[in-house]
């Protein structure tokens, strides 16, 4: 298996609509391959697919081995970008020794994994019995893997392909879960002046590996603005920021009611230069612009515009505890990761979503998150909740993946666990006793716009996967 031959699997893939919860032409094309592989497989109602190749002659004794990736992206944008994710090709540029989708997400994550199962299954090498696994909605709710039926697949041993640092080996994960929180108000107008307040140029990127970067979050940014302006009776009218559950609000729009527009689009002139002071080295861009505008609707009423500011401004957000056990990785944290005011009605929605390895602690911060909000009179429910995965250090998938990357690179691979979720968890409580390992190339700002693939870690990654799958017994 070449890594050349995964690289251009996977630049098909960037052509293939995969947005979560719509992988219907993913799946289709997934099957199209196993089809025109003359390999046998099959797709349950969820959309999960699962590739089976046989084993190679005098193969037939080694165990089947199960890979897995998920087929959706995060479908992320920059601001005024023209891009339907449900129809367009990724566009990518290949520089400096990356490839790089500038104005969207790239999709690497775990397209490039989806890649790596097709090129094996293409390759003509010896191996034993081998199972690709391709679930569905991972990065929205982790729907395929809940949805899995006892038996889908035989393997006893599953080497997940969605991770993003080659040469790691992830062993555990944190679990986690989604807060969605609803107000519902009456609006009524006090002030006649309007003002759109705009904060952009966020870096963002994922809430679980980048949650302890200490990056600008534009929601919670807004969100202190408009507290402090609180004093003069401002209204909202209405706010948008943020996009998807598990990444980083960039973005962040409100319009609001004012007294004095003027003074207002002063002070969050003022606003800009306390963001460029405190993130001028991880968000350099960050930017914040103010308008006057006629409104599209009557403000939310002054003591609701109160509960909702205060509540969002006292949401927490970043890391709450790192892990007693293993130095330098987040136990647990809480990412805000947007507000939105559909249609400028009256209601706005928030999601924030929950992690950690501990599941006690997990509850705990969604417990938090949901008494700030309960108490400024929002409706809350606790979503799309999944466990962790605890290392086992006696693994013989990991012993067989460390033992090859010393033969093959002479070096020593990292054994880590990561912050961010993935669906090993999900496997374990559905296949008790199976035996897991993650791994993959470098990934750089996934979840966001700008999301790359350091293209000279493929050729180790693909040579360690070769190599386990070749040699596994």
């Amino acid at each position: 298996m070449q890594s050349s031959r995964v690289l251009d699997i996977f630049k098909e893939i960037t052509t293939v609509p995969r947005e979560s919860g719509h992988e219907g032409p993913m799946t289709d094309w997934l099957c199209r391959k196993a089809e025109a592989l003359g390999l046998e497989y099959k797709r349950d109602a969820t959309g999960n697919v699962l590739i089976i190749r046989p084993a190679a002659p005098g193969k037939e004794n080694v165990p089947a081995i199960v890979l897995q990736a998920h087929q959706d992206m995060v479908c992320e944008k920059n601001a005024g970008v023209k891009h339907d994710f449900r129809k367009d090709p990724i566009k990518y540029v290949i520089e400096d020794g990356w490839m790089v989708a500038k104005e969207t997400t790239l999709g690497a994550d775990d397209g490039i994994g989806i890649a790596a199962c097709i090129a094996l299954l293409e390759d003509d090498a010896p191996t034993g019995p081998v199972e690709c696994l391709f679930t569905i909605s991972e990065e929205t709710g982790m729907d395929g893997a809940e949805a899995l039926e006892s038996g889908f697949f035989s393997g006893k041993t599953l080497i997940n392909l969605d991770s993003e640092d080659e040469g790691q080996l992830f062993i555990g994960c944190a679990g986690g879960l989604n807060t969605n929180i609803k107000f519902n108000f009456s609006r009524k107008e006090k002030f006649s002046e309007y003002v759109k307040l705009i904060i952009s140029g966020g870096i963002g990127g994922h809430s679980g590996d980048d949650i302890n970067k200490g990056r600008a979050n534009t929601v919670q940014l807004m969100a202190r603005f408009l507290y402090g302006r609180l004093a003069e009776g401002l209204q909202l009218v209405s706010i948008d920021g943020g996009g998807k559950p598990n990444a980083i609000a960039r973005e962040c729009e409100a319009v609001v009611a004012v007294p004095d527009a003027a003074a207002c689009i002063a002070a969050f002139r003022s606003f800009q230069a306390d963001l460029s002071e405190e993130y001028h080295c991880t968000d350099p861009d960050l930017k914040c612009s103010a308008e006057r505008v006629k409104a599209a609707a009557v403000p939310v009423s002054e003591s609701a515009s109160r509960r909702i500011i205060t509540a969002l401004f006292a949401c927490p957000h970043g890391v709450e505890a790192m892990s007693q056990d293993i130095p330098g990785l987040v136990q647990t944290s809480t990412n805000l990761a947007s507000a939105h005011t559909p249609g400028c009605g009256n209601m706005i929605e928030v999601v924030t979503s929950q992690r950690s390895s501990a599941t006690s602690e997990r509850r705990a911060m969604a417990a938090k998150v949901r008494a700030n909000f309960e108490q400024a009179g929002a409706v809350v429910r606790l979503m799309y909740e999944y466990p962790g995965w605890n290392p086992d250090m006696n693994s013989h998938i990991l012993a067989r993946t460390a033992d090859a990357y010393r033969r093959l690179f002479n070096q020593e691979p990292e054994i880590k666990a990561i912050h961010a979720g993935l669906e090993c968890g999900l496997f374990l409580q559905k296949f008790p006793g199976l035996d897991m390992i993650s791994f993959g190339p470098t990934l750089r700002g996934v979840h966001a716009p700008g999301e790359r693939l350091e293209l000279s870690t493929m050729d180790k990654f693909v040579a360690l996967l070769d190599d386990v799958v070749r040699n596994f017994e």
